[in-house]
């Protein structure tokens, strides 16, 4: 566990603080809960432009792009970081497929490359300080995805 500074307890603070913002809260648990497409084009034809869930999914999308972003460049401890933030490893499993494609689509190699970056490193770090757990979360996602989507 690396040297914790007053500062970069505040920035976690303070990020932490921007996602208890009412509308922030309520676009995460869309994104979380019920935010299901494998495609951009599927992405696009469920939640269009001006829709509140692309209004959702763009918000909770940018705000772990930004706060991932400043993990990755080491503006804080990154044990600190993946103990408070695992949240955008969640997001990363709900939008990974239709990130990859996008990417190829807009000829964007790096779009949202700061989530996808975080997650690959917390996926270590989970694995060293709770082994199985990657697996064990995967599973329960696809469970809860076959659920709703069965109704259930």
């Amino acid at each position: 566990m690396g040297q914790i500074t007053h500062e970069q307890a505040n920035l976690v603070l303070r990020l932490y603080e921007l996602r208890r913002e009412p509308r922030l809260r309520q676009a995460r648990a869309w994104v979380l809960g019920q935010f299901d497409a494998s495609t951009p084009e599927e992405a696009q034809a469920k939640y269009p432009m001006g829709s509140e869930e692309n209004a959702s999914l763009r918000m909770v999308l940018s705000y772990w792009e930004m706060a991932t972003g400043l993990a990755n460049r080491g503006l804080v401890d990154e044990e600190l970081f993946f103990e408070n933030s695992g949240e955008a490893w969640f997001v990363w499993e709900r939008v990974k497929k239709v990130v990859e494609l996008q990417r190829v689509a807009s000829r964007n190699p790096v779009y949202l490359i700061h989530i996808e970056n975080f997650a690959k490193r917390f996926e270590k770090w989970r694995q060293q300080v709770a082994p199985g757990w990657i697996e064990a979360m995967r599973g329960a996602l696809a469970k809860a995805q076959l659920a709703a989507k069965s109704g259930n």
